[in-house]
């Protein structure tokens, strides 16, 4: 979990629904559309539903387009990214948190699961971050962030491209970075 973030890795997509019963209905339709993963499929707050799913990219952007048509009315947020950063993808499987060893610290909250994962992908590729965590929606009323630590230059021009893609979407909570944390935070980012 050490490694510097940037590279690229598999196909997927997320949908994210305001009606948890209508989300066990787009998993079954997205599922029957093509052949992909269902990495997440849960509700979360507050009564959102999330989908995150893989394949092959046409499978998966297949599956998106049908997903999307069921959800109609109740979709909230989606994104597609064909060559997700694989360390975002791990934290979002629930790979344990590692802040030790901070350096500079960035943080991204938005108000959707979706612009979360979208702005960590974009800022883990403009620079030389380590993903420390990421939090979606989980009894945080529906707002999500993202935690990454780095050298001060990366860490304000990662934050800065992935705020951008939030705000231009018009669901940027706020950006903050820490040039030089205290030794303690490092307990309280990653308990």
């Amino acid at each position: 979990m050490n490694d510097v973030v940037g590279g690229t890795g598999p196909c997927v997509a997320l949908l994210e629904l305001a009606s948890i019963a209508a989300g066990y209905e787009v998993v079954d339709g997205l599922l029957k559309e093509a052949d992909v993963r269902v990495l997440v499929a849960e509700a979360v707050s507050p009564g959102k539903f999330v989908i995150l799913f893989t394949g092959q990219v046409e499978d998966v952007s297949s599956a998106l387009r049908r997903g999307s048509e069921l959800a109609a009315d109740v979709l909230i947020d989606s994104l597609f990214i064909p060559n997700i950063e694989p360390t975002l993808l791990d934290l979002i499987g629930g790979a344990a948190p590692d802040a030790s060893q901070l350096d500079a610290v960035g943080i991204l909250e938005t108000f959707s699961v979706a612009s979360t994962i979208r702005a960590a992908d974009i800022a883990s590729k403009a620079a030389s971050l380590r993903l420390i965590s990421i939090e979606l929606a989980r009894g945080i009323g529906g707002k999500s962030f993202v935690t990454f630590t780095g050298p001060i230059g990366d860490v304000e021009e990662g934050i800065e491209r992935g705020a951008a893609d939030a705000s231009d979407a018009g669901l940027l909570v706020r950006r903050v970075v820490i040039p030089n944390p205290h030794d303690g935070l490092a307990e309280v980012l990653a308990p």
